[in-house]
């Protein structure tokens, strides 16, 4: 069993820091780091590159909405075209910034609400992934389960992983549960720590509404700006390893089946 474990990084904006990003290098597979628009910065983007680099972690682009106040969690409506060039735009200068520090992009991800809006909606997922399929389709893209983001890909040929996201609640559709609602974001870490045993041992999650929901997820995610989110990490990576498994690289887990959905009902 190959698991990748995956955190959001860079996620600072000038002399404000956000999180605590070579505690978690040091402890998770691969990373998500901003690009500029919900946060980050040219430096904060080539300082977290480095220290990837440093430590053989995956580097992927976390694209969001241009929204550091709201840090991207607040829907805003934009025109598709105008959405897909700022994808673009954000795998764009993370790459450059990759490339000249000697490292590579390898994967993508959808940061908060847009991530959210594109999960529920193909019509929004297709031409944002035709974005990232147009700019690198050896780009893997890692999403938390959704029929419309990883159906789109498939249908573009890219790569996908889906992510799972044990500290937020899930509903029976496998879309994350609003961050508005109560009970959306989960706290406790024991808590948090037996969903990751429960998708280790039995291959599920339960959702929000008590319903058992089988899952392939081949990565699991630490919110970077989550408090405890280095001490979570180091306690995922040992439940990992005390059930005989693997912390690889998202770039080193073999090739996803599309034909087998990662999260299915049954």
């Amino acid at each position: 069993m190959k698991l990748d474990i995956n955190a959001d990084l860079g996620e600072g904006f000038g002399p404000w820091a956000m999180g605590h990003d070579a505690a978690l290098l040091d402890l998770v597979t691969s990373g998500n780091l901003a690009c500029g628009f919900h946060a980050g910065d040219p430096l904060i983007m080539r300082r977290t590159v480095e220290m990837a680099k440093a430590r053989g972690v995956d580097i992927g682009g976390h694209v969001g909405f241009p929204d550091r106040q709201g840090f991207g969690r607040r829907p805003m409506q934009v025109e598709i075209p105008e959405l897909a060039a700022m994808v673009v735009y954000q795998l764009g200068a993370l790459a450059g910034i990759a490339r000249s520090a000697g490292a590579r992009v390898t994967h993508m991800s959808f940061h908060g609400a847009l991530g959210n809006m594109a999960a529920a909606d193909r019509e929004l997922a297709l031409p944002l992934l035709e974005a990232v399929a147009a700019f690198d389709t050896s780009l893997t893209v890692l999403t938390s389960s959704s029929v419309a983001i990883e159906g789109a890909a498939a249908e573009l040929g890219l790569m996908t992983a889906v992510s799972f996201l044990a500290d937020r609640a899930y509903d029976d559709d496998g879309l994350l549960v609003s961050r508005k609602l109560p009970g959306a974001v989960i706290h406790d870490r024991q808590a948090v720590l037996e969903r990751v045993v429960r998708l280790l041992r039995e291959g599920c999650v339960i959702t929000a509404s008590g319903a058992r929901l089988p899952t392939q997820a081949r990565s699991i995610l630490v919110h970077g700006d989550t408090p405890g989110a280095v001490e979570l990490a180091r306690a995922v990576r040992t439940a990992i390893l005390a059930e005989g498994g693997q912390a690889v690289p998202l770039s080193q887990l073999d090739a996803p089946d599309h034909k087998n959905p990662l999260f299915h009902q049954t």
